[in-house]
């Protein structure tokens, strides 16, 4: 590239890059290393899809535009990079003018690479807070069971406003402990133990407990394709997900509650792309609809992160202890929303007997 170029090339508010032949990444701007979170030298080299995920298979569609020298647009997919919870883009890619065999990609975020760069200051700044408040948290709820004991033993001997007041501490008390055992789990979870489970079961048990519980102003109906092949999984760390998924579908609604489905089918053409080999299929999709209000705008790209939260009183941990599990399954959660309709889908992949070669 000449200077002029160059300095174009550098200036691309969007993510861009130039693969070769063979998928690997020969060049890459600055919007890009900001959105995959690493360095040109890092990168450069290395196959894209190694480095991206994206929720679409674009294996033959990519070797046609190649072959046919014609450019191919997919619009409204979810992209990630496995540093954080995916973002809904559109991708462009083209053929570079001169250059046999190699291709030009522009990823375009719905919200551009300066909201990316803030995203990453509040989500180190998350995990910075987690790990400190995982180490204070034990010495924290001890003062707290002290505090709640105290004023029970006040109440018994007040009356009236006085009696409301020790009601107060010891109401917060308690909620502050909630919160803390909360931050414990997200920080101390342990590996899953992976094993063919029956993903119905484990909706079963989550749907029955919502039932009785959060969801009980709510009606759950069940769509399940009773085909699906046993999934590869944790069954007690799943059902923490889709239960956090139906307790978030029953708190949006709020007390005039609504609808939740529960709905699964196989889908083939999910792959999950990683830094190992060419990426695991996951067929397995679970989806946990709601008719509620939908995700406020300003967080519905972050709502996986930690401390984001909708809500007045929201603790910001439901979602992003769901997202960190999915992870851990090496599998893919994403969501759309609109006002009237959210949509949670889970990808899982098979159960090893029955896994796709």
């Amino acid at each position: 590239m000449n200077k002029d170029e160059d300095a174009v090339w550098t200036s691309l508010p969007v993510p861009t890059l130039v693969l070769d032949a063979d998928d690997h990444i020969v060049r890459i701007n600055p919007a890009a290393e900001g959105f995959m979170m690493a360095s040109a030298r890092t990168l450069k080299g290395q196959p894209i899809w190694d480095r991206l995920a994206v929720d679409a298979p674009l294996d033959d569609a990519l070797a046609r535009a190649r072959r046919d020298g014609a450019p191919l647009f997919v619009n409204d997919v979810d992209v990630g990079t496995g540093e954080r919870a995916p973002l809904l883009c559109n991708l462009q890619i083209a053929p570079l003018t001169g250059e046999a065999g190699h291709m030009i990609l522009l990823i375009s975020p719905r919200e551009l690479a300066g909201r990316v760069s803030q995203g990453q200051s509040v989500r180190a700044a998350a995990r910075s807070a987690i790990g400190m408040a995982d180490m204070l948290a034990h010495e924290i709820k001890n003062p707290l069971a002290g505090i709640t004991g105290a004023a029970q033993l006040l109440s018994m001997s007040l009356s009236g406003g006085d009696r409301e007041l020790t009601d107060l501490i010891v109401s917060e008390s308690r909620r502050i402990v909630a919160l803390l055992e909360q931050v414990e789990q997200f920080g101390n979870m342990t590996e899953p133990r992976m094993e063919a489970i029956n993903i119905h079961d484990v909706l079963d048990r989550a749907r029955r407990s919502a039932a009785v519980g959060v969801a009980a102003h709510m009606r759950i109906i069940e769509n399940y394709d009773p085909s699906l092949p046993p999934a590869c999984g944790d069954a007690d760390q799943l059902l923490q997900v889709f239960s956090n998924l139906i307790r978030n579908a029953a708190e949006a609604a709020g007390e005039g509650g609504g609808t939740v489905i529960l709905h699964s089918y196989y889908e083939p053409s999910l792959r999950r792309r990683g830094g190992e080999g060419p990426g695991r299929s996951l067929p397995l999709q679970v989806e946990v609809i709601d008719d509620g209000p939908g995700l406020p705008p300003d967080i519905a790209e972050d709502v996986f992160d930690p401390f984001v939260s909708g809500r007045e009183n929201g603790t910001g941990l439901g979602l992003a202890l769901a997202a960190r599990i999915v992870s851990d399954h090496d599998g893919w959660i994403a969501v759309s929303s609109v006002p009237g309709r959210t949509v949670f889908r889970v990808s899982l992949p098979l159960a090893a007997k029955t896994e796709e070669g």
